[in-house]
């Protein structure tokens, strides 16, 4: 897989991980309403429960991946 260095100031940084944490926190919501049937919130378009829950973590995981990164370089 082909792997970028994108470089940002700590302002567009923190922007971007907000932005990925708040994707992240829509589709663990939207797990939640596929396992209850209640919304608290809009809710992501998938199949069931299990397909948000696999959305959500691959944003979990970038959001990992991007901290590791700017801690290692702190």
């Amino acid at each position: 897989m082909r792997k970028y260095k994108i470089e940002l100031d700590e302002l567009d940084l923190g922007q971007l991980l907000d932005g990925l944490e708040t994707r992240a926190v829509a589709w663990e919501k939207t797990a939640d309403y596929h396992r209850t049937g209640e919304a608290a919130a809009l809710v992501e378009e998938c199949s069931d429960a299990a397909e948000a829950e696999r959305i959500a973590a691959h944003y979990r995981s970038i959001v990992t991946k991007i901290r590791n990164q700017r801690d290692a370089q702190s």
